[in-house]
């Protein structure tokens, strides 16, 4: 139960034991009425607080003239959090009773959180009139007027280009404060805080359609899509003629559609489909830098996954220049720069995504920079797609093609001089390791986590060193002329 809670039910409790009038202006009777604020009492002190209303209500309905039951149902409302609705009851009952000074105080502060200075003032004043050592109306009364001349001076100051009205004290349920000082943290390049002081302006305003838009827009500049949508519908909901409401509705419909059905089309592994459809974000949503750096980073990540290695590093690239501390471009340009058989770079890119990750939590850019690291590691002794002068995802067929053709530009048999033989020695065993690994799966699968299968380091119980042949045989060591001849697989 809270503080003010218990406030209002000890003020009830107190009213309780004055003496009630009842009239029965409605035909209610006397007892009917003690029955309904008895009731009332009774479920405001169990917590039960719309049941308590109900009771409340019939109590007034019974009985108009009363000024105290008008105020026990002004601080159920209160109690509710409904300070709007306790309002009007407590004017009512200061109309009955001009001096009853309860009723003046509630109200004086009701209006006061409502930033209504001057008239909270009126009723401050009206009790000290009365009751000249009013300590708690002192209190209020000096604070009305601090904060009257506060919101003089920041309204001076933002008409001024001054907008440090941000350090406006805010009433809490004053809407135009927090609307100002919103409109203070917009201009200064804080749209979050502006959506902090905006939001519970709809709620303070009624038909506050200018809010709902200026938070859809707000929401939609930090590429908040969804939440945009929603403000913009409350706007509709409200007036579904509102032009400025409707313009921005269709604005944020179409792209939010687009932006969900190109991330639809990832999870789909349609991946040329969502580049087309993220083009086409761009073009709906030119001015917003959000959606743009957006749309390049996803269409690097399709390129990726479509193994255009160079597109996706021209891609990447521009993403990243428009986005330096974006993790999730780096990591997708290193792995373009893997497939392109750049493993320095795609190192350098994983360490610096790597420093972007704070609190070293995400694993795929842990493990994406060990791998980087071993084929790094491999590309300094033998990288068996450069050897074959092949791309990363080239088919087993095109590694064929392409030993074939260099087997027989390398055969030793080609030569004459014995540098040259040794020399084409060497490069005829690399041709034939790299195409033993590369059309064997298991092979290449390693490979391409890293590990060379044919390195001696990594082979169980592995013997001699240096280049070997695959299975350690090597048709040279004989001495003999070696015959070659093609095998069709």
């Amino acid at each position: 139960m809270s503080w003010y809670f218990k406030y209002i039910l000890m003020i009830l409790l107190l009213l309780n034991e004055a003496p009630t009038c009842v009239s029965g202006v409605l035909g209610a009777t006397h007892v009917e009425i003690e029955h309904h604020l008895e009731m009332g009492r009774k479920l405001l002190a169990a917590g039960q607080l719309a049941e308590a209303l109900s009771h409340y209500h019939s109590a007034v309905e019974g009985d108009s003239k009363n000024y105290l039951t008008y105020y026990k149902r002004a601080a159920v409302f209160l109690a509710m959090g409904k300070s709007k609705s306790a309002l009007p009851d407590l004017t009512k009952s200061i109309q009955l009773k001009p001096d009853f000074l309860a009723a003046r105080l509630q109200r004086g502060n009701i209006l006061l959180k409502q930033g209504n200075t001057q008239e909270a003032r009126e009723d401050f004043e009206a009790v000290l009139q009365r009751s000249p050592d009013h300590e708690e109306a002192q209190d209020q009364l000096m604070r009305a007027n601090e904060l009257e001349e506060l919101q003089e001076e920041a309204h001076a100051a933002y008409h001024q280009g001054d907008y440090t009205a941000i350090s406006l004290q805010i009433s809490p349920w004053d809407p135009e404060s927090r609307e100002l000082r919103a409109e203070c943290y917009i201009r200064m390049g804080d749209p979050q805080k502006a959506i902090q002081d905006l939001t519970p302006t709809t709620r303070l305003r009624n038909d506050n359609r200018a809010a709902f838009l200026k938070l859809s827009m707000l929401h939609y500049s930090l590429g908040d899509h969804h939440e945009s949508l929603n403000h913009i519908r409350e706007c509709l909901k409200l007036d579904q003629d509102d032009k400025e409401c409707f313009s921005h509705y269709k604005q944020v419909k179409k792209l939010s559609k687009q932006l969900d059905a190109a991330e639809e089309l990832i999870q789909q592994d349609r991946y040329q489909e969502a580049i087309d459809k993220y083009e086409s974000v761009m073009k709906t949503e030119p001015n917003v830098p959000y959606y743009t750096n957006l749309a390049k980073e996803r269409i690097c990540f399709c390129l990726v996954k479509i193994n255009l290695a160079q597109e996706a590093i021209d891609v990447c690239s521009e993403a990243h220049q428009r986005d330096p501390r974006n993790a999730n471009v780096l990591r997708d340009r290193a792995e373009a720069y893997i497939l392109n058989q750049e493993y320095e770079k795609a190192v350098e890119d994983y360490l610096e995504a790597r420093e972007f990750d704070s609190e070293g939590e995400r694993i795929d850019l842990k493990e994406g920079l060990e791998r980087a690291q071993k084929l790094l590691k491999i590309s300094r002794k033998r990288d068996y797609y450069k050897i074959l002068g092949v791309s990363r995802n080239a088919n087993k067929q095109e590694i064929i093609k392409a030993y074939r053709k260099l087997a027989q530009q390398w055969h030793p048999d080609n030569f004459q001089s014995e540098a040259e033989k040794k020399e084409a020695e060497k490069k005829f065993i690399d041709i034939a390791s790299a195409k033993e690994v590369l059309t064997d799966p298991e092979m290449r699968q390693k490979f391409d986590a890293g590990e060379d299968p044919l390195d001696p380091e990594n082979q169980q119980g592995g013997g001699g060193g240096g280049q070997g042949w695959p299975y350690h045989f090597n048709p040279f060591e004989s001495g003999g002329s070696f015959h070659f001849k093609f095998h069709h697989n």
